[in-house]
């Protein structure tokens, strides 16, 4: 996860917007920043100087840690919506997003990524739950969810943890995700974090122009979760996998920046052998 190029681990991020996100001190970036909007007069020469800029500044580098070698994505659908037509249907579609992605391209993109001991592979799609017991309904501070993700895989109401499982908890439209004192929709868009070896990502549903970008709000959300999906991948106890102090986890660099693959919407992710987004 990810507010747009944060530029150290150990100091509290600024919005990519300019706002007030605030992180705790030593945090790593984890969160899909807001968009930002091109400026309408193109700048001469800007999107290769950027590019250039990216290419000499970042670099991915292992950290020791965890990486989630065949990953094992289990959605959960939080909110009291889901039930309805509308929300039967959304949940049908993102399940079918994960359930053809993550057999794809984008995942083997990842194995530039490996380690010794650590092979990362395709992963799979394991199940999914509608849960509206304790649903929020203004938002959900980011303590809530662990204590309701722990709640739920110890008591069997969803599939119990494996050393590769993802939980993707989806929220109800109209739900603020707040995170580090940073809140969605003002300063992000989505994070994953973990809770010891619980790895867990959190997506609001996209309903303002920050997190839409300019797309429908399904595109929006198969952006954004392919954004957290590889980061967790990669980086499932921020910080600790593949990180570059000065950009973040493998998405951050590459933020809002998309391509289609397997027919669905997913964003550009950095390679350190390409030296850019692919």
């Amino acid at each position: 996860m990810v507010p747009a190029r944060k530029r150290s681990r150990t100091k509290p991020k600024a919005s990519p917007s300019g706002g007030g996100a605030r992180f705790t001190r030593g945090e790593h970036v984890r969160v899909v920043p807001l968009y930002q909007p091109k400026p309408k007069v193109p700048i001469e020469g800007a999107r290769e100087i950027r590019e250039v800029e990216e290419t000499r500044l970042a670099s991915l580098t292992y950290r020791g840690g965890p990486l989630l070698t065949r990953v094992e994505v289990y959605t959960i659908f939080w909110g009291v919506t889901w039930k309805e037509p509308a929300g039967q249907e959304l949940m049908k579609r993102i399940n079918d997003f994960y359930h053809a992605i993550l057999p794809s391209p984008l995942l083997t993109q990842m194995e530039e990524y490996n380690v010794p001991g650590q092979q990362i592979g395709h992963g799979v799609w394991v199940g999914t739950k509608a849960i509206s017991t304790g649903a929020p309904k203004v938002s959900v501070t980011d303590t809530t969810v662990r204590t309701w993700l722990k709640k739920w895989t110890n008591g069997g109401t969803v599939r119990r943890w494996t050393k590769n499982a993802l939980y993707f908890i989806y929220l109800d439209p109209g739900i603020v995700s707040v995170m580090g004192g940073a809140r969605s929709c003002q300063s992000f868009c989505g994070y994953h974090n973990n809770a010891g070896k619980l790895y867990y990502a959190v997506m609001p549903y996209p309903s303002c122009t920050g997190c839409l970008g300019g797309m429908d709000p399904f595109d929006a959300l198969t952006g954004t979760s392919s954004h957290e999906l590889c980061e967790a991948i990669t980086d499932p106890v921020p910080g600790t996998g593949w990180y570059d102090d000065n950009f973040g986890e493998i998405g951050d660099i590459c933020a809002w920046r998309f391509k289609q693959v397997v027919g669905y919407t997913v964003q550009l992710e950095w390679s350190n052998k390409h030296q850019g987004c692919i």
